[in-house]
């Protein structure tokens, strides 16, 4: 059994991304949980309720539209950190530094109280009306998003990985999730899920297709560059396959597409204008900043003067994070990628050796020469007052978060730059369309889409035509967002509704198992202190003890100043410059040194982890810079503490200002002698824009949302070029029908293209089998309906005969057991089988019952079944021994064959354990003994190549002296094989 429910972005213009799959004994999976640029919470209502029922949840893209409501889920939602959480390294941290840009960039992030929730409170408490009050939540902070993200599960490409459940969940009984590359991102992923009967496909928003940076799906080949003619295995023939029907309305090759978006900067540039391109700060930022840079170089090594005076910027408050994030993680992209940095390192060493140093002059894939890195506000402005006071117009390209045009440093830089013509806005995707708002990018893809004011006709190199749209002058209404303290009645209701909600959250935490574990704990604790004071304490110093804890508790509250015979022994904690205590005539706890020793919480698995003990360096390094830049550096605090490398640079008066400034201390390759490390880490340094920070945020406590409205004059040029990577239709009609699955539901598009799409799907799938009948259910489920996608599948109930069961002979595989049965199948009741020869026993048989003949396919001979026609109306089918007549027959025309599947690495830890030598060379090879290769094809099937000729089986049988001759290992290599697979003989 399995059931299918969108709960965002099925059937609408939203790309937001949220599925439910709903599998036998109630596991429940989310895949996905998105959100779009209004942050309205009433979209993740439904979410929501589903969580004290969901057993995992997997993320598949980096991106808004699939994982911007993760931390405001883990920050509110009490249950939803206890879910186990799975996706792949670049998810992880791009995830991070995107949910980070997120947070900073808008106060819209942290969403607004419910006007429903705080008018109950104002009625509770009778306060004033509250429907006009837009009080914004508490948004997590930089370390607690660190801290969410690091309780995601890393999984890697083609890597079985049997999950584990959340403590709500039903068992998951041997589920099974494998993540495979989608392309359109870094680490995006296309989910397998193995349940019993059921194989589904997850597959939303893939690009086939390979770009500069991303490799293509893994539909055929396994992606990273692999070709293939069909799919792989694992991905063919599914239950159900989860598509995305959102594709683009006009695809161009990469070559041609990178050629257009060129042509179109060079024109503004050279006119001295200012190109905007909004794009997202962690996905396909890296694919628009790869090619720039690259463009580039290749342009000013051409001497081009153009693009020489040119400036290009890369916006957005975490963008440093994500680069380095891109520099860790080449192993991840396409192989062009990785042939050109090992080009780079290889350039390197002769340059360290003493070599001639020719390639190492050029830097490495996400080494920035001509792309300078902007975090901060004010870098952005003084960059936008430069443009705006030059006697002389110059060329700028500024890449922005966000592509909706409606957080992030890309509505700043419209703003400023949409009144002169000469500018350019270059649109990379269709922006979404959520159903209460309309976003600033979606408007001017509108404008583009309508030619209102009149289009400008270019043309490429190479004869292609693009189009540029003029504006017009046309009005644009831009909504501001900003944060205020609360202040009067307004702070008095925040904080009924916080100690409501507080209420609320320790009753719902009062029951299960937790409040159970808390309470035990206590009593633990209680018992375990009782047990050591009652030898020596009386009644009175138990008393005072449970006094001056009291009074401890409350100083560290609300400072209440104590004495020194309050203190008691605790003084010595408590007080600067005391050292000593007398304790002779004291008892109980003023006997013993204050040590609180705190018992270990532990589950069923052992002792709590702690993830924020295992932060990964560069997670710890941004929590440590956010630290720097809230509190400053105190001097007074750091002395007589170890120092870090850091702290020691930072101190140095002669480095760039800022305590968040850090020295970049990982090697970078430089392309001339007099150019710093730094240069190409974060492109040209050294300006005055490094000197520049942002004003401290004003608001710091409870705040409201207040919104502005301000109205643009747009005069500026519009472009498209489409930067999505997202799978097109002729994809999608070629590799469906390869695929072969059996339920397809369509989610992720609009409903024309949704619909459209289902009917051509049909028609291919229809054609491919040849035949009506078994044509294949194309489902399009609308936000929040439940569609049956299991695998149709017919039981019947069979009674097996004494004999044919002690004949049976069952082999173990993986934890199943598995037998080959072939038998005759009669239709119920008491019947004895017999030989058409054997008369006389037919004829004693026969006084009191019918007699039936029936003869065989193969004309062999003829049986006689003995019984009743009411027992065969009525009893359950038999299936009983074949006669010796057929037996032959049958044991000739079946065929033996091979059930289970070998993992290469099993095979290795077998031959480990039997003594060989075993070990993986390349890619899906596994040598042993230096002299046997075992090799897995994409369809599963096993093959093997021996050195020189094998010996004799007798060889194969032993081992002399710990050795095993080449053929010996041969043959122990198919046993090994053997015993992994379960061969079901055809008789």
């Amino acid at each position: 059994m399995f059931t299918f429910c969108p709960l965002q972005g099925a059937l609408s213009e939203s790309t937001a991304s949220q599925s439910l799959l709903e599998l036998d004994g109630g596991v429940k999976v989310l895949i996905d949980v998105g959100w779009d640029e209004s942050f309205d919470v009433e979209k993740l209502k439904e979410l929501e309720k589903q969580i004290p029922t969901l057993s995992l949840i997997l993320l598949t893209h980096a991106t808004v539209p699939h994982l911007a409501a993760y931390a405001h889920c883990c920050k509110h939602f009490p249950l939803f950190t206890r879910i186990p959480v799975y996706a792949t390294r670049p998810v992880i941290d791009l995830g991070r530094t995107l949910t980070q840009d997120l947070y900073a960039s808008t106060p819209l992030a942290a969403t607004t109280i419910p006007s429903t929730s705080l008018a109950e409170v104002s009625y509770a408490y009778s306060q004033g009306s509250s429907a006009d009050h837009a009080f914004l939540l508490q948004a997590p902070t930089t370390e607690e998003i660190a801290r969410y993200f690091s309780l995601i599960q890393p999984l890697k490409y083609s890597q079985p990985h049997q999950p584990l459940p959340s403590p709500f969940s039903p068992p998951l009984n041997g589920l099974t999730i494998t993540a495979y590359n989608s392309g359109h991102t870094l680490g995006g992923t296309i989910w397998h899920i193995q349940h019993g009967l059921e194989s589904i496909v997850y597959a939303v928003d893939w690009n086939q297709g390979r770009e500069n940076v991303f490799s293509g799906a893994a539909w055929v080949g396994g992606g990273h560059g692999a070709g293939g003619t069909e799919v792989i295995e694992q991905l063919r023939k599914p239950t159900a396959l989860v598509c995305s029907s959102r594709t683009p309305e006009t695809t161009l090759p990469r070559a041609r597409r990178d050629e257009q978006l060129l042509e179109s900067i060079k024109l503004c540039i050279a006119r001295g204008g200012t190109v905007l391109i909004p794009v997202d700060s962690s996905a396909r930022v890296l694919e628009l900043a790869y090619l720039l840079e690259h463009a580039w170089r290749a342009e000013v090594a051409k001497d081009n003067d153009v693009f020489r005076s040119t400036k290009l910027y890369l916006a957005g408050r975490t963008v440093s994070s994500t680069m380095r994030n891109a520099r860790s993680m080449l192993e991840w992209m396409d192989e062009n990628i990785v042939r050109e940095f090992e080009g780079v390192a290889d350039g390197s060493r002769r340059v360290n050796g003493g070599g001639d140093g020719a390639k190492g002059r050029d830097a490495g894939p996400f080494d920035f020469k001509y792309l300078r890195l902007l975090e901060r506000k004010a870098q952005i402005e003084r960059v936008l007052r430069q443009a705006a006071d030059d006697t002389e117009p110059k060329g700028r390209v500024i890449l922005a978060s966000d592509s909706s045009l409606e957080w992030g440093f890309s509505k700043e830089v419209l703003k400023a730059i949409a009144s002169d013509a000469r500018n350019l806005v270059i649109l990379t995707e269709k922006p979404s369309l959520s159903a209460d708002s309309r976003s600033l990018g979606r408007t001017l893809w509108e404008w583009w889409k309508e030619r209102r004011d009149g289009v400008a006709t270019e043309q490429t190199s190479s004869g292609d035509t693009f189009e540029q749209v003029y504006s017009g002058g046309r009005e644009l209404q831009v909504t501001g967002a900003s944060r205020e303290a609360l202040e009067g009645n307004e702070l008095g209701i925040y904080q009924q509704w916080l100690a409501t909600q507080r209420q609320l959250q320790a009753t719902l935490q009062s029951g299960g198992a937790t409040a159970l574990e808390a309470s035990a704990d206590a009593v633990d604790d209680a018992s375990s202190e009782s047990s050591i004071e009652s030898e020596e304490s009386d009644t009175q110093q138990q008393g005072k003890a449970l006094n001056v804890s009291t009074t401890l508790g409350q100083a560290s509250r609300k400072k209440v100043v104590l004495k020194d015979e309050d203190l008691g022994i605790t003084i010595l904690l408590k007080k600067k410059g005391v050292y000593d205590f007398d304790v002779r005539g004291k008892k109980g706890r003023e006997r013993m040194f204050p040590i609180a020793i705190r018992r270990k919480r532990n589950d069923e698995y052992g002792e709590l982890i702690r993830p924020e003990d295992y932060l990964r360096a560069e997670e710890r390094e941004d929590a440590e810079g956010q630290d720097a830049n809230q509190f400053g550096n105190n001097q007074e605090d750091n002395l007589g503490k170890k120092r870090k490398w850091d702290d020691v640079a930072a101190a140095n008066k002669n480095s760039s200002g800022g305590p968040n400034k850090r020295p970049q201390l990982t090697r970078n390759l430089s392309h001339s002698g007099d150019v710093d490390v730094a240069t190409l880490a974060n492109g040209p340094g050294g300006d005055e824009l490094d000197d520049l920070e942002d004003e401290p945020e004003p608001v710091l406590g409870p705040s409201k949302l207040v919104l502005s409205t301000e109205t643009l004059t747009v005069r500026l040029r519009i472009a498209f070029v489409d930067f999505s990577g997202i799978h097109d239709k002729r994809s999608l009609t070629m590799l469906i029908p390869l695929i072969q699955p059996r339920k397809l539901v369509l989610v992720a598009g609009s409903k024309d293209e949704t619909v459209a799409l289902a009917s051509d799907c049909k028609k291919l799938l229809s054609a491919h089998l040849g035949s009506a009948e078994h044509a294949v259910d194309v489902m399009t489920p609308g936000v929040g309906i439940t569609v049956n996608a299991s695998v149709d599948t017919n039981a019947w109930v069979v009674r097996l005969a004494d004999p044919l069961v002690k004949r049976l002979k069952w082999q173990n595989v993986r934890g199943l057991g598995i037998v080959t049965v072939t038998g005759l199948l009669l239709p119920g009741g008491g019947f004895v089988v017999t030989d058409a020869g054997d008369d006389n026993d037919g004829a004693a048989a026969s006084q009191n019952n019918k007699r039936q003949k029936l003869e065989d396919a193969s004309g062999t001979g003829a049986l006689t079944l003995h019984g009743t026609a009411a027992a065969a109306a009525s009893a359950v089918p038999t299936l009983d021994v074949l006669p010796t007549n057929l037996a032959s027959a049958v044991r000739s025309a079946a065929q033996p064959l091979h059930v289970g599947d070998l993992r290469l690495a099993d095979l290795r830890r077998a031959m480990l354990n039997a003594g060989h030598k075993a070990e993986f060379r390349g890619e899906g090879l596994l040598l042993i003994d230096d002299s046997v290769a075992v090799r897995k094809s994409s369809t599963g099937r096993i093959e093997l190549e021996s050195v020189g000729w094998p010996v004799d089986a007798a060889a194969s049988n032993g081992m002399t002296n710990g050795s095993v001759a080449s053929g010996g290992t041969f043959y122990a290599v198919k046993r090994k094989i053997y015993e992994g697979l379960a061969v079901v003989g055809g008789a």
